[in-house]
């Protein structure tokens, strides 16, 4: 995110929304918007369904799923053609205007209508109210990264928001809301397989050679491989065995079915959880970790805000603390590594990456609210990113163009599948399904129809139903309604009993790898 929650809720006079579901999925910064909605900002919703907050909306444009990049490019194409670009913006702090002007060019409001299944007029409504606001930041999450053109959705939101200068002031910004507690601190440690702490990159010799003098060992320079591409590995046997901490790829992962095949194609899997999870059953060694209760350390939050994690309980049994497992582990595997504190640990990760270097627990400990990038131990943090230059220098106008995506509709498979969270449940429930009064409320799988297709089957609220696509099959329980427009349907993957991702497509991203769940090609019958 580039700016950070507070900004962007206080003192608004309209707020995108993009992709994302604020107020079942991120409950608290839902409830802020909310209130901003109150308040007096204008709300624009883009999604396909009618979540909560479409309710009071000035504009939903309720758009086919993953046709972002086509209703981002007719955004600008209104904006351009009427005059509401930011030009002194464009030409002191960007490049490759010229280029993305040319491709928007041909998106006219009509043409992102017929693609997007959207109204024309509420879509030069929509550029306009952005446009024209002085504080108006661009939120969006899952709904824009989970598709195979999910970078570039990202790319043309950023197109967007630069193209009527709304970054690096207070009140704007481009933000993505991240899925759970600590997202944004694991990509900063370096959780991807190109990348050092600090997004430090594997293959550049001055970052190897940093972590290599720091360490003591030789450090590979090739890339490693996203999660998305270990079961192609596996099944190649390029890869014999797994350690899989704190994820339940079985519940929470594509294709289930090629998970399942994954998983029994191994000759050794190593899972470190808190519970005997779907995925631990198939392993061979489960190592107990401990919950966010029971250890001492940090989160690093999605407004990029470091936070302090105190122990409140003392683990149980052989639970012990991730960090003593990995030292163990460590130690016995032939690298000597003395047990470090999370303070000490916190002191060599602000020794090696530039972005933390003046972040402390003594720092924290004293109430101080540090935002990354924090250079030394005088800076007070960066709540607001780009505010005099772009971290590559001049901010890059990606030129997207819209492409369908992997997998669409047709006479076999007529209805489009979505999938996303709710309320009461989180992920894989590995923690959620153990909380009686949550499964009081939400007991059991569901998908969610629109009464012309559930007419047409024969179908009611209650009706067992049996959902299909070229994977699986599921049986489930239907919600006859109106969130979805004729032709979709909403899952989540919550739910053993009817798991949306027996159904969904591996299909990737090819920039970041990450799945296409948004958008998947289903049947749908009575059972």
């Amino acid at each position: 995110m580039t700016n950070p929650f507070s900004d962007i809720t206080q003192d608004v006079e309209v707020i995108l929304i993009v992709g994302s579901n604020p107020e079942e999925a991120h409950p608290v910064l839902g409830t802020k918007i909310r209130r901003a909605v109150r308040e007096g900002a204008k709300l624009i919703v883009v999604d396909p369904r009618k979540i909560g907050l479409a309710k009071d909306a000035e504009i939903h444009l309720q758009l086919k799923p993953g046709t972002n990049v086509a209703f981002a490019n007719g955004m600008m194409h209104v904006i351009i053609e009427d005059g509401l670009a930011n030009r002194e913006f464009i030409e002191a702090r960007t490049e490759g205007y010229e280029e993305l002007a040319k491709i928007v060019k041909d998106y006219t409001p009509e043409k992102v209508a017929e693609i997007c299944g959207i109204d024309a007029e509420d879509l030069r409504r929509a550029a306009h109210l952005y446009a024209k606001a002085d504080r108006a930041p661009l939120m969006y999450c899952l709904g824009v990264t989970e598709h195979s053109t999910g970078t570039e959705g990202v790319m043309s939101l950023s197109n967007l928001a630069m193209l009527v200068g709304k970054i690096g002031r207070s009140g704007c910004g481009v933000n993505p809301i991240r899925g759970q507690n600590n997202v944004q601190g694991a990509c900063d440690m370096g959780c991807l397989p190109g990348d050092y702490p600090g997004y430090q990159k594997v293959n550049k010799p001055e970052a190897r050679e940093a972590f290599e003098k720091a360490w003591g060992v030789p450090l590979n320079e090739k890339p490693g491989l996203t999660s998305t591409q270990v079961p192609h590995a596996v099944e190649e046997g390029k890869i014999k065995g797994l350690f899989i901490f704190g994820e339940d790829p079985i519940r929470t992962d594509p294709d289930i079915g090629h998970i399942k095949r994954m998983l029994e194609g191994l000759d050794f899997l190593v899972v470190q959880e808190l519970f005997l999870t779907e995925t631990a059953k198939y392993a061979d060694v489960v190592l107990p970790g401990v919950s966010y209760a029971e250890k001492e350390g940090t989160f690093t939050n999605s407004e990029r805000r470091v936070q302090r994690v105190r122990k409140a309980v003392e683990p149980t049994g052989e639970a012990r603390a991730d960090t003593e497992i990995f030292t163990d582990l460590m130690n016995r595997m032939g690298y000597e590594q003395p047990c470090l504190t999370p303070s000490e640990i916190m002191r060599e990760v602000a020794s090696l990456t530039p972005s933390y270097a003046g972040i402390s627990h003594s720092r924290l400990d004293a109430g101080e609210t540090l935002h990354w990038p924090c250079k030394d131990e005088s800076d007070g943090g960066t709540a607001i990113l780009h505010q005099d230059v772009f971290a590559r220098g001049l901010g890059y106008f990606y030129p997207a163009t819209y492409m369908p995506s992997a997998e669409i509709a047709d006479k076999e498979y007529p209805i489009t599948m979505i999938t996303g969270r709710m309320m009461y449940h989180y992920n894989a429930g590995a923690m959620t399904q153990r909380t009686e009064g949550l499964n009081l409320l939400a007991p059991a799988s569901y998908v969610e129809m629109h009464e012309t297709d559930a007419e047409a089957l024969g179908v009611q609220s209650g009706d067992r139903v049996r959902v299909a696509s070229r994977r699986g099959e599921i049986e489930t329980t239907a919600r006859v309604a109106q969130k979805v427009k004729p032709g979709e349907v909403f899952m989540t993957f919550h739910f053993e009993d009817g798991n949306a991702n027996h159904l969904t497509n591996a299909a990737t991203d090819e920039f970041a790898k990450v799945p296409e769940f948004k958008v998947t090609a289903v049947k749908v019958e009575k059972v």
